[in-house]
């Protein structure tokens, strides 16, 4: 499939009254908000539900998230590189459609699993055919959300933006958190409404179906494809730029990405986020619960967190397109160590305070050093193979995160283990961060 084709079909970006950019990053930035059924915190809504109707401990639960989420995390090199061959739209378009399904299907799991269990008429194998069926929805779930639809947007974006890629990140940004933010009070809002099974229902008609219409229709892969520039600049405004900054010395490859020093800090950083983030969200309420506070709290965390997330992803994409890349770094990191210690004592007051802290810090940092990072330091070409190596790894730490943080507790009898052993890990990866320096200015400089 060429990733060329049709681009003009049903309308040439070309042609659009401002730079199509703009709605390249409207666009973009919905698919990244669309992807939030994928997400640790769009499925730990429906956690207990699943606990429920599986009849299954956490503890088992947990660890069917981490084999499907690490089973998922291993084709997304694979994803990225078909995404560098057919582009956005197409892949875009054939990733929503998936999740819709996989919704559908997660919705159902229980009574399919129970179906085919009267069917072989072994209560024997019961267990382990349901924690089969549940573990193959997550596996699914997670490789088309917070996988490849989040990969595909997100690259798509910075794509058409190369001088104010900062800035159009942090703009994005600001919308992805305020959506992240209030995705867990929706979903919690459409399964007291309704059931758990219809908002899975409802979310897959929305933002799987129903979306892929607008991944078909608006969704374009490269501005050079349609006959336009990065920022929509001309070609002779494009190389002026590029004497002056950020300029591409070298269009890596994965392997050779792989083999700089920055490229595994970066990595690192971002895992460590997902494995903590996802390890925190979802066993959430339990986590609040174990410091005496209540459910309407845990959830209502998010929205102070994504106001600080919004001005710090404003102020760091603005800087990321003004000042290296590893003092946001730096500030990521710090912000992950203020969130880790303050889980670790959490209660009511300032350790619930400096938890909002600490996550808006690296929530608001996140995206930029996601998204930024990968095209500024190794270049376009191989983007989605490079991305698509990060988010694997990014994937299979996240499905550690669940199960680590519910082995602390059940078997440690607290959550703050899991809370020092990663701030042990984000602390070494800070001095580390002191060296990541962009490969493309070393070559510059030679």
């Amino acid at each position: 499939m060429n990733k060329q084709a049709y681009n003009r079909v049903p309308f040439n970006p070309a042609n659009s009254p401002v730079f199509y950019g703009w709605f390249v990053l409207l666009f973009g930035t919905l698919g990244i908000i669309m992807s939030v059924p994928g997400q640790t915190m769009g499925v730990s809504t429906f956690t207990d539900h699943l606990i429920d109707a599986l009849r299954f401990s956490r503890n088992e639960l947990s660890t069917a998230y981490l084999l499907g989420t690490i089973s998922s995390s291993f084709m997304l090199t694979r994803a990225g590189k078909v995404y560098d061959k057919i582009g956005a739209r197409w892949l875009g378009t054939i990733i929503t459609i998936s999740m819709g399904l996989v919704l559908i299907y997660l919705s159902q799991v229980d009574r399919i699993a129970f179906g085919l269990g009267s069917l072989l008429g072994k209560d024997s194998v019961q267990f382990y055919l349901s924690f089969f069926l549940v573990m193959t929805g997550f596996f699914l779930l997670r490789f088309t959300g917070q996988g490849v639809l989040t990969m595909v947007s997100r690259n798509m974006m910075m794509k058409w933006f190369n001088r104010k890629r900062g800035l159009t990140n942090g703009i994005s940004s600001v919308f992805v958190s305020l959506g992240f933010a209030v995705a867990p009070l929706i979903f919690d809002y459409l399964i007291e409404s309704y059931n758990w099974r219809w908002a899975w229902i409802l979310l897959a008609l929305v933002a799987g179906f129903g979306f892929s219409l607008v991944a078909l229709v608006f969704f374009r892969d490269n501005p050079e494809d349609c006959g336009l520039e990065q920022d929509g600049d001309t070609a002779e405004q494009v190389e002026e730029q590029q004497r002056v900054m950020h300029k591409v010395e070298k269009q890596f490859t994965l392997k050779e990405a792989q083999r700089t020093f920055p490229f595994w800090v970066l990595v690192v950083a971002l895992s460590m986020q997902a494995l903590y983030i996802t390890g925190f969200t979802f066993n959430l309420v339990s986590i609040f619960e174990a410091a005496a506070m209540d459910k309407t709290i845990a959830l209502a965390v998010f929205v102070p967190t994504a106001a600080i997330s919004v001005f710090i992803s404003l102020a760091g994409g603005w800087l990321s397109d003004h000042i290296k890349m590893k003092y946001l770094l730096l500030v990521f990191l710090f912000g992950q160590m203020v969130s880790m210690i303050s889980l670790s004592f959490l209660a009511p007051g300032l350790p619930y305070f400096f938890l909002i802290i600490g996550n808006g810090i690296v929530g608001g940092l996140f995206s930029v050093l996601s998204s930024v990072v990968w095209p500024r330091f190794y270049g376009r070409k191989h983007l989605g193979a490079i991305s698509g190596f990060a988010m694997s790894a990014l994937v299979f730490f996240s499905a550690m995160g669940p199960l680590l943080f519910s082995f602390s507790f059940t078997k440690l009898g607290a959550y703050s283990w899991a809370a020092y052993l990663c701030l042990a890990i984000v602390t070494v990866n800070f001095i580390a961060a002191f060296k990541a320096e962009n490969p493309q200015e070393k070559m510059a400089a030679k």
